[in-house]
């Protein structure tokens, strides 16, 4: 894959999906000049604004409460963070939702975001949340989980910001690095997208003669855990990876700081899906949208529901426009697998 290749699916040297400039309506960044819409000196009172994180604050979080603050609109947030168990939602709904009160849920990740609202075709009577906006972001594959019908719309109060680039895309990028016959995969068999994600590798790899290896978490009860994460990462080597591919998965990502080193000392190079992984976790290499910028397009839609009174229905989940390539030089070093030159030419080098 080449340069002009790349560019043509959004790629680009330091690549941000808002392109430094607020989005407007339906994601879409803001002409020149042009600022989001606020209520300015109309809003009386502060909108209230639940969010419920997954592993504490991150820059999705920072993106999002920055995207009201630049844009002057008056919000009151309380955060509520299930520290790794999305089961910790329901008891923080029935705690907070009758006396805070919010106007909005943002959810991160995929299991909070289904604990909160469900799937589309629960029935009606299910004990999800049915009468308050619900903006999520972090969530990979809304519609193979069922939070969405399709991506233009939910069918209900449901919307938000997805972070994935396409698989298919990953997956030509990481051949362009470095070709492949085999991937070796983490993931957690409890979250939906990891699994759909998956089977996205496996018929990409199909198409070019390779091999995806999945390897899941331990799971005790319905929980994944770390167990045996570092002997997962060994053997996957010892089958004849070539790469360890690290989907978005979110408990995953938790125990990143155990999965790259394990990776690194066993001579597996790593692709990540998530920017966290690349800056955190010793990833090499990851083509990915900025945890930032998708906290600010997951506010641009709660800014519509909030501000301008949109339904929730009526605005499409979207991901952002372009993304970024990030190479780990420290890592390739360490490694000796190198980029091709011409690579340099639009990633983002950390050194």
């Amino acid at each position: 894959m080449d340069r002009r290749s790349l560019l043509a699916l959004g790629l680009g040297a330091g690549a941000v999906g808002l392109a430094g400039r607020l989005p407007g309506a339906h994601g879409q960044p803001a002409a020149s000049g042009q600022a989001a819409p606020a209520p300015g000196a109309a809003q009386a009172q502060p909108f209230r604004i639940l969010m419920l994180t997954f592993r504490g604050d991150t820059d999705v979080e920072r993106g999002f409460r920055d995207y009201f603050a630049a844009n002057e609109i008056k919000v009151e947030f309380l955060t509520r963070d299930v520290e790794r168990d999305a089961g910790r939602v329901k008891p923080i709904l029935a705690e907070v939702l009758p006396t805070f009160k919010p106007n909005l849920i943002y959810t991160y990740g995929t299991p909070n975001t289904l604990a909160v609202a469900g799937p589309y075709d629960a029935p009606p009577d299910s004990p999800y949340v049915h009468d308050i906006p619900v903006v999520f972001a972090l969530v990979a594959a809304p519609v193979q989980v069922k939070i969405a019908p399709s991506l233009a719309s939910s069918g209900r109060n449901v919307t938000g910001a997805v972070h994935v680039v396409p698989t298919d895309v990953q997956m030509r990028a990481m051949q362009s690095y470095k070709p492949f016959r085999k991937v070796g995969v983490i993931y957690s068999p409890n979250e939906r997208n990891s699994v759909a994600i998956i089977e996205e590798m496996k018929a990409f790899g199909a198409g070019i003669d390779a091999t995806v290896i999945a390897q899941p978490l331990t799971m005790v009860g319905n929980r994944p855990t770390g167990d045996g994460v570092e002997d997962f990462v060994r053997n996957l080597k010892a089958q004849g990876a070539d790469w360890l591919y690290l989907p978005a998965d979110t408990f995953l990502a938790t125990i990143f700081d155990r999965v790259g080193p394990a990776a690194l000392a066993a001579g597996l190079p790593t692709f990540g899906a998530t920017e966290f992984f690349l800056r955190e976790g010793l990833g090499l290499v990851g083509l990915v949208s900025r945890y930032y910028s998708v906290g600010q397009l997951a506010a641009s839609k709660a800014v519509e529901i909030l501000v301008q009174r949109v339904p929730p229905r009526d605005i499409p989940i979207e991901t952002l426009r372009r993304f970024a390539l990030i190479i780990n030089m420290n890592i390739a070093k360490q490694l000796g697998v190198y980029p091709p030159i011409a690579m340099l030419n639009y990633a983002e080098v950390i050194t």
